[in-house]
């Protein structure tokens, strides 16, 4: 029993000391910029040796990518993104009225979390192949989250008729992009609230019918 408790604790520890390190690794890149901050900096900021970032991720690339990867989640849980309550939930939704404001709901959660690194991400992708090449995918994965919703929304009760589910997929994954998001909110001002409220009045009439 007392190994367990142990383990239990040691568990806890390094998860607390990975959450420190993803936060003062978001909060310095942030504000200073994916290039211009240093590991040791981030070290400090955390209050870890930096040699514990090499052990817990390896590299700052990789530390950028799981600080990425946790943002969308909103954890550090290994679940995919339709494995998250939020989109099962809109999956089991009744009618394609009732999917869509819920994967609006889920979507701006996590367009809300990734807006501030988004910016890091391209500066980085541009400033180091090797960092853009921890997002190429034969498919991209947002691509596959709307896809897999238009599929499941186009299916129900108050769906567009004759529309074709490929074409709602794009529509989806247009219009609901960090970069448009990030148009509206960032750029124009807009509140998260606004731009949901957006996109649902842009995206019934596209997906479903009147």
């Amino acid at each position: 029993m007392g190994e367990v408790k142990r383990a239990g604790k040691r568990a806890l520890k390094a998860q607390e000391t990975r959450r420190r390190i993803l936060e003062a690794a978001r909060e310095l890149f942030v504000e200073r910029g994916y290039g211009a901050t240093m590991l040791q900096e981030v070290a400090d900021k955390a209050g870890v040796a930096v040699q514990t970032i090499y052990f817990v991720f390896g590299n700052k690339r990789t530390l950028l990518k799981e600080l990425v990867d946790t943002t969308i989640a909103g954890d550090d849980e290994p679940v995919a993104t339709m494995d998250r309550p939020w989109f099962r939930d809109a999956l089991a939704a009744g009618t394609a009225d009732a999917h869509l404001r819920a994967h609006l709901r889920g979507t701006r959660g996590i367009l809300e979390r990734i807006a501030p690194i988004m910016k890091v991400v391209d500066t980085a992708a541009a400033m180091d192949p090797e960092v853009a090449e921890l997002w190429q995918h034969d498919e991209d994965p947002r691509f596959t989250v709307q896809a897999t919703a238009a599929k499941a929304l186009m299916a129900k009760e108050g769906a567009r008729e004759g529309l074709p589910v490929a074409q709602a997929a794009d529509v989806l994954f247009a219009l609901l992009s960090p970069e448009l998001y990030l148009l509206f909110v960032r750029e124009r001002g807009w509140s998260p609230e606004r731009w949901e409220r957006w996109a649902y009045d842009t995206l019934r009439p596209q997906l479903c019918a009147a």
